[in-house]
């Protein structure tokens, strides 16, 4: 079920160009696709356009010197339009009459493959009601390897697959819109620490299975463009690596569309043409010099330094873009000040409600009309000095809603716990008491006669430009902010039925608040933007049942993950024991294991089905936007019965795992390739269907530099989540 849906644009097939001087390998779409088709105008149009033309068209104006992020000037000789390109993955930044969306982890964490199509949807037609052409998201380059990393938040969860399969919806439902979409951060940028002067030193076996595979996900998607990101990779900046540009992504993964350099994350003029950049931003540095195409790359041209059929190659790419999403037809002009609202917000709703993980309950939910509720905490309200306050949200005031950074967006409006809350105990007949600090002393009074004590706790990170609260971007530590372990002891001092509601952009330690015997439950409500508080209560109080699963493993302490932030390079020496690869390799047991999640009800798990056609070897399909064709076919299916065997109507999460054969390469005890949301009213039985790729049966062969489904019997595990295997089978490849 959740393979590549067959996508509107067809796959693209791509042949090798040949190179010229120092130009590196280069990918053209064949066929009668949409992208040969695009790619066709493009080569029809750069006959008309002059050699200042196509440098205009690859390079930025510079930084804050048009309507958008990011822009290009327009081009006469074929009505190519003043290029807008905005951020991005959260919604439209810098705009004043949009929604800001539940951020990608909390999207990730409602495992609901429609849900997060919607989003991209929603987020894109907004983008299209602005004029925005490229869209600056997804974040498939977050993998959170390192569980405080700044911007994990931006990206989906800690697993490639899980990644791949959110960022290929996305893109699918924003280029449906019109909007050319950009996965980004390519490749490896896993913290914010050095992210401009570091390398990232990864193995080619684990940048495939990890840190690639989203991406290939998103060329299978036909992603319009990939961001080159600030760090080095393997010694080379990622904006002028041959080998990841042109080697792997337009050659290995048969990419037609174009690559745009992060914002001043071009290092040189020559080597990122030649080496397979495609386009410029912002066209400077962030004080508007050290222009490095633009009348540079002019020069280079002219005196031979770069090939003119590079040049031509990557104007080409740009305009296909262009052409494939049909922006060259009654595009909307550019106006960030419009009102493209809609009805949007229900979907922030549902996605910040569906994406709250239930850690821990002891019969306290849901909420049945207390007679008082004692709420405590800064995060309970609004940032007294405005939801806004913060430039790019960059502050942890109030109820936290995002992290901080580019990826961020000015809130409409934002329902904090305490609103919702409020709201709900007027209807109830509720007394309601609230501290909205975070100090410990007079808790005893604002907890008296209180039959239900609400904590509501924080942590928060973002991109490194911006420092809180000494978090340059990472988190310094995975304990609460604003001492909200204290807080939270305080509390059950003095309440036998303590509810903690953490919101958070990544995994906190909760070893301190778990053992305290009078916390009854413990709400993982992670980021729910503007609806924060509104998706609370909806779980609270049962007007849904929770169906968030954890899309990363919440250790007991920060050693436990086997990572943490590198103070120089880092040189990925946990290899493919990333998140809860490395706690089952490693045998540690988390404090709530990746995938976790509790509900009202509960589902019993019955009558696996195997249906394979796996054959052992080599992958040997014709390279299409992804990789070779035959890695994206099905080559098994496994079924299973659901049955709501509990008291409320709910949705259950159903993952698959495998394991591989024995004899193949060492690998992880269990890799996610599959999950499944099922909604079943009360004593409804239903079936689950996972439909296993070729690729989701292979390990990345160094010596081959190929795909290989190795042979013997793999392990196939069913259940609840990555440590609740209810159902196993076996797939046999020979």
């Amino acid at each position: 079920m959740h393979l590549r849906t067959a996508s509107l644009l067809a796959a693209a097939g791509a042949s090798l160009a040949a190179a010229e001087g120092h130009q590196a390998r280069q990918a053209t779409p064949t066929g009668t696709d949409a992208w040969a088709a695009a790619h066709s105008k493009a080569a029809a149009a750069l006959a008309r356009l002059s050699q200042n033309d196509k440098i205009n068209i690859v390079t930025g104006v510079g930084w804050d010197k048009g309507p958008c992020v990011g822009n290009t000037p327009p081009i006469n000789a074929i009505n190519y339009p003043q290029l807008c390109l905005q951020d991005g993955p959260t919604g439209i930044r810098f705009a004043t009459s949009v929604n800001a969306f539940a951020p990608g982890i909390q999207a990730g964490s409602t495992w609901d493959v429609e849900l997060i199509r919607q989003r991209g949807s929603y987020i894109a037609a907004e983008a299209k009601g602005l004029g925005i052409h490229v869209l600056l998201g997804p974040a498939p380059g977050a993998l959170g390897k390192i569980p405080n990393a700044g911007r994990n938040w931006e990206g989906f969860g800690a697993d490639p697959y899980l990644q791949g399969i959110a960022s290929a919806v996305t893109i699918e439902a924003i280029q449906a819109q019109g909007v050319q979409a950009v996965a980004k951060h390519y490749l490896a940028n896993e913290q914010e620490r050095n992210r401009e002067t570091m390398s990232s030193n990864v193995d080619d076996r684990t940048m495939h299975e990890l840190y690639l595979w989203p991406f290939a996900d998103s060329v299978h998607s036909n992603v319009a463009s990939i961001m080159c990101s600030y760090n080095k990779l393997n010694g080379t900046w990622a904006c002028e690596n041959d080998k990841i540009l042109n080697g792997i992504l337009k050659n290995e993964l048969g990419f037609p569309g174009y690559v745009v350099s992060d914002w001043n994350a071009q290092h040189s003029t020559n080597a990122a043409a030649i080496n397979g950049m495609d386009l410029t931003m912002p066209g400077s540095d962030f004080n508007g010099r050290n222009v490095l195409w633009g009348p540079a790359l002019n020069q280079a041209v002219n005196n031979n330094q770069v090939p003119r059929s590079r040049l031509d190659d990557m104007v080409k790419r740009i305009l296909a873009g262009w052409y494939l999403l049909g922006q060259d037809r009654g595009y909307p002009a550019i106006n960030l000040r419009a009102n493209v609202q809609a009805n949007h917000k229900e979907n922030v709703r549902a996605v910040a409600r569906d994406g709250i993980v239930l850690l821990k309950n002891s019969g306290i939910l849901p909420l049945n009309k207390p007679k008082k509720i004692a709420l405590f905490g800064s995060a309970a309200v609004v940032n007294p000095r405005g939801r806004n306050a913060c430039v790019d949200r960059g502050c942890n005031e109030g109820a936290l809603g995002m992290g901080w950074g580019s990826g961020t967006v000015e809130f409409p409006y934002f329902v904090a716990p305490a609103d919702a809350i409020n709201e709900r105990a007027r209807s109830d007949g509720t007394q309601v008491s609230v501290q909205a600090t975070d100090s410990t002393s007079g808790v005893s009074n604002v907890a008296s006669g209180a039959d239900v004590a609400i904590v509501v706790i924080t942590a928060n990170s973002g991109e490194g430009y911006i420092t809180v609260q000494g978090n340059a971007g990472d988190r310094v530590n995975l304990d609460p902010w604003h001492n909200g372990n204290q807080l939270v002891q305080a509390v059950a001092q003095a309440s036998q039925n303590v509810i903690v509601v953490v919101h958070s952009t990544g995994p906190i330690v909760l070893e301190t608040i778990q053992a305290l015997p009078n916390v009854k439950a413990i709400v993982w409500a992670g980021l729910g933007s503007q609806e924060n508080g509104n998706a609370l209560v909806d779980v609270l109080y049962g007007l849904v049942s929770p169906s968030g699963k954890l899309p990363y493993t919440i250790g007991k302490s920060q050693s436990d993950y086997g990572t943490s932030v590198a103070s120089g390079n880092d040189d990925f020496r946990e290899g493919l024991y990333v998140d809860y690869r490395h706690f089952d390799s490693k045998n540690i047991a988390p404090r709530y294991e990746f995938g976790f999640g509790l509900s009202y009800t509960n589902f019993t798990y019955s009558d696996i089905t195997v249906d394979s056609t796996a054959k052992a070897g080599p992958a040997t399909g014709k390279t299409i936007p992804g990789g070779r064709e035959d890695l994206f076919e099905t080559v098994a299916t496994v079924t299973a019965s659901i049955t709501n065997s509990g008291g409320v109507e709910g949705a259950e999460v159903a993952q698959l795992y495998i394991t591989l054969p024995s004899g193949a390469p060492p690998a992880p005890p269990r890799q996610l390739r599959g999950f499944d949301k099922i909604k079943l009213k009360q004593g409804a039985k239903g079936t689950v269907t996972f439909n296993l790729r070729r690729k989701d049966l292979s390990y990345w062969d160094v010596r081959t530099q190929n795909w290989i489904v190795p042979s013997g019997s793999f392990g196939i595990g069913v259940g609840a989540s990555s440590r609740d295997i209810r159902l196993t089978g076996t797939i046999s490849a020979a």
